[in-house]
């Protein structure tokens, strides 16, 4: 009779205990399953790449979702991308491109803000120095934001079409140079960002030289897709994610451009620009 008794207790412990381990482990094992980032829209992605919902996600150092930070892992304050990139600072970059370029009737400050509203996880949570790194980037690529398309780019299109890329192959006729602030270049990142944006960029590429909101928003597509994580190594790491031939002495004039504009925006903006500027 006792063990009947001292049996049934331990199954009955079990029982209970089941459940109760299901939901921790499904709790626990949700946040951590999707390393990198990429998260449903009610998670934060923390410093570190994963998605959760609690203060070491959501917290100091959070990328993007509904972070609650007040400094980001990355340096400087965590502030509305709107208060930090205003139509002062926008200009003052654009303003410094000549006065025939294409880009200053195309490129704006209402661009920008109005794709950055419609692609949120790009400014959702970044710090000022993250953002003095995006516009150094695009000040280097776009020459000030001068250029929408590559110089020459029709003529160098079938360099931009990888072939063996059979998810999205290159449409007849089409031409996959850099277009936009960061210059998206090559048919498979045409395809995937255009279907993160629900646009046909593989058939109609040139649309990201016609429309200056969706021009923005491939630029910030690209920013979180290859570059934000890993800026927490500091400016030298984006500029090999962006670019990595420019690096270990591949064009190390060009390295000390990007590095320039960093530094100059980080003080517009009230930030140090940290260590490991150079790649």
């Amino acid at each position: 009779m006792a063990n009947y008794a001292k049996s049934t207790t331990r199954k009955d412990t079990i029982t209970l205990f089941l459940p109760t381990l299901l939901v921790l482990i499904l709790t626990v094992s949700k946040p951590v399953t999707s390393q990198n980032c990429g998260c449903a829209s009610d998670f934060c992605c923390s410093q570190w790449g994963y998605c959760g919902q609690t203060d070491d996600y959501c917290g100091d150092g959070c990328r993007e979702g509904p972070c609650r930070g007040g400094v980001d892992a990355s340096g400087g304050d965590v502030d509305s991308l709107e208060g930090t990139v205003t139509p002062e600072f926008f200009n003052s970059i654009i303003n410094q491109a000549r006065d025939d370029c294409a880009g200053k009737g195309f490129y704006s400050h209402n661009a920008f803000i109005a794709a950055a509203n419609s692609y949120q996880s790009f400014g959702a949570s970044i710090s000022k120095r993250e953002i003095a790194a995006f516009f150094a980037h695009v000040t280097h690529e776009s020459e000030f934001m001068c250029y929408i398309e590559e110089i020459d780019g029709p003529a160098k299109a079938e360099n931009y079409c990888d072939k063996d890329n059979t998810d999205f192959p290159c449409a007849q006729g089409k031409g996959y140079y850099g277009r936009g602030p960061i210059q998206l270049s090559w048919n498979y990142n045409y395809g995937l960002c255009g279907r993160e944006l629900n646009e046909n960029l593989l058939t109609s590429p040139e649309k990201v030289a016609q429309d200056p909101v969706l021009a923005f928003k491939t630029a910030f597509w690209f920013w979180n897709t290859n570059v934000r994580q890993n800026f927490n190594q500091g400016f030298g790491a984006t500029i090999r994610a962006i670019n990595g031939m420019e690096c270990s002495g591949g064009d190390s004039a060009t390295v000390a451009k990007r590095i320039k504009y960093y530094r100059d925006y980080c003080g517009k903006l009230g930030v140090e620009p940290g260590d490991n500027l150079s790649c």
